[in-house]
């Protein structure tokens, strides 16, 4: 079957010559770590080829299939190797050249692994009976040493699969993140590399096709993931998402949560859902029947379907039924953390913690220049003891600089440190505001009581302080003026609290949670004015004795529960 690739011309415009400097510099000098390469095992590569669609049981040379960075061809050659087999079933005896010459577009910025990768393709096509000037011609065609981001690619294609980069934006040369910038619309806050390469891969979909990636999870539910979000559900259907957290995906070990997602260029429909699945063929391919059925799913079993995760810029929610109508209830009749009268921060970032902090008593500055600080390690007991540090603080009440004239001890002090100090970034963007702190220190908030939370936690670790001490920038903090901050604590230590953060939170290695602002402010509160007396006693009590399990009792009574909806949240909360 020929390709019309007229019908699908790629306009991708020219780049800027410093951004092709970049690339070149990349592509010739990029090591492993810096050009994001994780490897995928086979395994889980043919899983993701079965899901996509992309079988040898079709007539695959008719279609097209991209592959945006081959790496070391952990799916180029499992998906050519499924080529050929449906070529030698379906194939009509023409040139072998020319039916395949279009089934297959791979990309690969890294020059060395680009020859190392076209070497193993020719060794292979030759050992499958492919004679060696027709595999050297498949080879120069199917494969492409450029950026995928920049490079032209003529035609759409029927799928696309692979495993794209995970870089972050500051390993990318300035120049070339600009002309991302220019040509992506999903780049956005602190977008990693994968997100422009699944907007790219998703506008190259032909109609009806499917992209099949692995990749970290962190874009479904973070900030910078929205553009993308929206992107899929305005003109795409998540079909499939299987979470692999825990599971031996890779040939290496990765620090991120990785998700396979199947995304078609068809009408919005149902996502079949799946977790943690074991990595052995027989498993795999189970999983796979069974994602891909198109009888109705079985009550209990290990697939399960949801209808509207994609839903404009809103995170994807991908839990438990039971579990995500009580989060909708709860959102529907209860306003915002912040909105019943708290706030939310987080402590103060320095930049230089070596010279801002240290031990509070040998701080050779003024008095009122200097604040006690508690840290995460001052809280792991659950109370606060406090271990002596403190931290510079260069602002006054009015929440300006001090003229350091006024401060000779601390003119003294910070001049001893300047070439330090000068360093950081936000030193050298305001030259005469060069001893500020990163973040603005407030000096009243010391002396406001607060409950303390740590960033990274298995489970919620909300700590009461009376008023005495500033917070360490890994630490978030809640105040109120409305709210007791005990009967807060035990709300937000109870499991309601929890369901939320880990609802919208993604998780890091070892299932823990980021307890970070963003999550925080998306719990939902009841007025202080619309709690009981008896019950406001009952949740102050269970916080100060520390007893989750009061406080998920009286958490289940604020919010008025129903007996599923408790048993939803692993209890029953008597």
């Amino acid at each position: 079957m020929q390709l019309n690739l007229d019908l699908f011309t790629d306009t991708m415009q020219p780049a800027s010559r410093a951004a092709l400097a970049a690339v070149e510099t990349l592509a010739s000098q990029g090591g492993v770590d810096a050009r994001g390469a994780v490897f995928t095992r086979r395994k889980v590569v043919d899983f993701i080829l079965d899901l996509a669609g992309y079988l040898p049981g079709k007539p695959l040379h008719e279609k097209r299939l991209l592959e945006p960075s081959f790496g070391g061809g952990d799916f180029l050659l499992p998906a050519v190797e499924r080529l050929l087999a449906a070529w030698r079933i379906y194939g009509d005896g023409g040139s072998v050249f020319e039916v395949l010459k279009d089934a297959i577009r791979a990309v690969e910025l890294h020059r060395d692994t680009f020859q190392t990768t076209r070497r193993a393709l020719v060794e292979y096509l030759k050992a499958s009976d492919v004679s060696g000037p027709v595999a050297d011609k498949l080879a120069d065609v199917w494969l492409v040493q450029g950026d995928f981001l920049l490079a032209t690619l003529a035609g759409q294609f029927d799928f696309v699969v692979g495993n794209p980069p995970y870089v972050r934006q500051e390993l990318i040369p300035d120049a070339l993140m600009r002309e991302y910038r220019t040509r992506y619309a999903t780049i956005f806050d602190r977008a990693d590399l994968y997100i422009p390469f699944i907007e790219r891969s998703l506008c190259m979909l032909a109609p009806g096709g499917a992209l099949g990636f692995i990749c970290a999870d962190r874009w479904m539910k973070n900030r910078y993931g929205a553009p993308l979000r929206k992107l899929v559900a305005d003109q795409y259907r998540l079909k499939v998402y299987v979470d692999m957290t825990g599971s031996d995906a890779f040939h290496q070990e990765v620090s991120t949560y990785p998700a396979i997602t199947v995304i078609s260029r068809e009408p919005s429909g149902p996502t079949r859902i799946a977790h943690c699945p074991e990595i052995s063929v027989v498993s795999l391919a189970k999983l796979s029947a069974l994602l891909d059925a198109a009888m109705p799913l079985a009550d209990g079993g290990e697939v399960h379907e949801m209808h509207d995760i994609a839903s404009g810029e809103s995170p994807w929610l991908i839990e438990s039924s039971d579990q995500l109508a009580l989060l909708r209830r709860l959102e529907k009749q209860f306003p915002l953390l912040e909105e019943a009268g708290c706030k939310v921060g987080i402590g103060v970032a320095t930049g230089a913690d070596k010279i801002f902090i240290g031990d509070y008593a040998a701080l050779d500055v003024e008095p009122e220049c200097k604040l006690p600080l508690v840290t995460t390690r001052d809280i792991q007991s659950g109370e606060v003891q406090w271990g002596g540090q403190g931290v510079i603080n260069p602002f006054g009440n009015t929440n300006a600089l001090v003229d350091l004239a006024d401060y000779p001890r601390l003119r003294r002090y910070l001049e001893r440190n300047k070439a330090q100090i000068t360093r950081r970034h936000c030193a050298q963007k305001n030259p005469t505001s060069w001893y500020r702190t990163i973040d603005r220190i407030f000096p009243a908030l010391c002396t406001k009581s607060k409950l303390l939370i740590p960033d990274i936690k298995g489970e919620a670790h909300i700590v009461y302080e009376v008023g005495e001490l500033y917070p360490h920038h890994n630490l978030y903090y809640v105040t109120s003026d409305t709210w007791d901050l005990r009967a807060l604590q035990a709300v937000l230590l109870s499991s309601i609290s929890r369901l939320f953060v880990a609802t919208y939170s993604t998780k890091m290695r070892g299932g823990f949670l980021r307890f970070q602002a963003q999550y925080l402010r998306r719990i939902r509160l009841p007025q202080w004015r619309d709690v009981p007396e008896a019950l406001r006693e009952v949740l102050r009590d269970a916080a100060i004795r520390r007893d989750l399990v009061a406080c998920n009792c009286a958490a289940f009574t604020l919010y008025v529960l129903t007996a599923s909806e408790r048993a939803a949240l692993g209890g029953s909360g008597d």
